[in-house]
């Protein structure tokens, strides 16, 4: 989550909200990386997970990532849970719950949805407070510039 937690960082620069994944093998080797880059590229897919699963399908020569590990400083939304059972993740540990947008648990459960083909494992909560907290500073500072893109 430390490697999540520092690829979110790189988010900032370019205003983007400070979420960052790594994706890890079955020896638990990091093999792909990402941050959200939304406002870098103007990508709305541009989410860390979706970064970091479409490197570590590059790294691997193919789209199942079975035996592999998300880890990820915001709880997953739809498209990034999605995308985590389409691509065969074993495995989900995210760092802050999200109330408003999260579906591996808090508002959905995708990743567990018993009519899907695959059901990866969930860790939740892993350096929770950390995670939460640069997500905080970021709006906070977000809002005092009085922002208008409706993050």
């Amino acid at each position: 989550m430390r490697d999540a937690l520092a690829e979110a960082r790189l988010a900032l620069p370019a205003g983007d909200v400070p979420v960052g994944a790594v994706v890890l093998d079955a020896a638990g080797s990091v093999v792909a990386r990402g941050h959200n880059v939304r406002e870098a590229l103007g990508d709305p897919t541009g989410h860390a997970e979706m970064v970091a699963l479409r490197e570590a399908a590059a790294a691997t020569g193919g789209w199942r990532l079975s035996d592999h590990t998300l880890v990820v400083t915001l709880e997953p939304c739809t498209m990034c849970a999605g995308a985590a059972v389409l691509a065969r993740v074993d495995r989900v540990v995210f760092g802050a719950y999200d109330d408003k947008a999260g579906a591996v648990g808090s508002l959905w459960d995708v990743v567990r949805d018993r009519r899907l083909n695959h059901r990866p494992e969930v860790v939740g909560g892993v350096l929770a407070e950390e995670s939460a907290g640069l997500l905080d500073v970021f709006f906070e500072e977000h809002r005092g510039r009085g922002n208008s893109q409706g993050i």
